[in-house]
């Protein structure tokens, strides 16, 4: 995933896309996950959403994305009520990559990255050249020109994940939502994808991503949203907010935080847990 990304990949880079949550609750049934949330995402930015499990992280990604209802409060794209808009509007504005992603039995590579052009078709745009060039263009970057005709269930786990970030480029969104998308890849592709993620940042897109690793998340990205109990605890750059205290907070652990002598963010060793009281 080392091809730099055409210009085809970022035409909406310019385009307006802000994201936002007032006083946002979310939950199943009775049971509360996120309670009275504001939260403003920085435009042109990556945005990593870390904190334990169960902390809410993906709940509100969720949220941001319109794939599950809030239970109160509101999430504002570009200043209007989520929930009010159409959903072409939506996906022409905003692109999401679950945790668990699946597709039809059958479903080849570069039929899934076609999905990823849905939103921009209708009764007076049909299919491309553009359209086209924009696919092919999604697998040289995601590295899967000798996959294209490959079934997703004959893939590896990281291959299909690399699919998937493909479909999600592919859609031509300025905001881009993530949930843990290097969890099924080994060591070197997760430097890929988030590498690609930085790539996008860098020509204009709004990446906002569920995080497991802080580590990563100091290093890729450049706002951090920490959370715990459905609540957020620090938010900021890695360099201002990461500190033992706040790992401590989160994970209930004690470490030593360096620095990374290329990119100068923390970097977390010396990982023990703290004793209970």
């Amino acid at each position: 995933m080392s091809t730099p990304i055409s210009s085809l990949l970022y035409q909406s880079a310019g385009t307006a896309a802000t994201l936002e949550t007032q006083a946002l609750r979310m939950g199943y049934g009775q049971r509360l996950i996120i309670e009275s949330l504001d939260l403003m995402i920085p435009t042109g930015r990556v945005t990593a959403i870390v904190g334990p499990n169960g902390c809410g992280k993906s709940t509100l990604l969720a949220g941001l994305a319109r794939l599950q209802k809030s239970q109160g409060g509101s999430v504002l794209l570009n200043g209007k009520a989520i929930n009010t808009m159409p959903s072409r509007e939506v996906a022409r504005l905003l692109a999401l990559l679950p945790q668990d992603a699946s597709a039809p039995d059958g479903l080849t590579v570069a039929e899934l990255i076609r999905f990823g052009r849905q939103p921009h078709q209708g009764l007076l745009r049909q299919w491309s050249d553009r359209d086209q060039a924009v696919i092919q263009a999604a697998l040289d970057v995601a590295d899967l020109n000798s996959l294209a005709d490959r079934p997703l269930e004959s893939m590896s786990g990281g291959q299909r994940q690399r699919a998937w970030i493909a479909m999600a480029i592919a859609q031509d969104t300025p905001l881009l939502l993530l949930d843990e998308p290097t969890s099924a890849l080994d060591l070197g592709h997760q430097i890929e994808v988030f590498e690609l993620i930085r790539q996008l940042a860098r020509v204009g897109k709004t990446v906002v991503m569920v995080v497991h690793d802080l580590s990563s998340a100091c290093r890729y990205a450049d706002h951090v949203v920490a959370m715990k109990h459905g609540k957020i605890v620090e938010q900021g750059s890695p360099a201002q907010i990461v500190t033992p205290e706040l790992v401590a907070t989160l994970y209930g652990v004690r470490c030593t935080l360096m620095q990374d002598p290329h990119t100068g963010t923390p970097v977390i060793a010396g990982v023990s847990l703290l004793e209970k009281t």
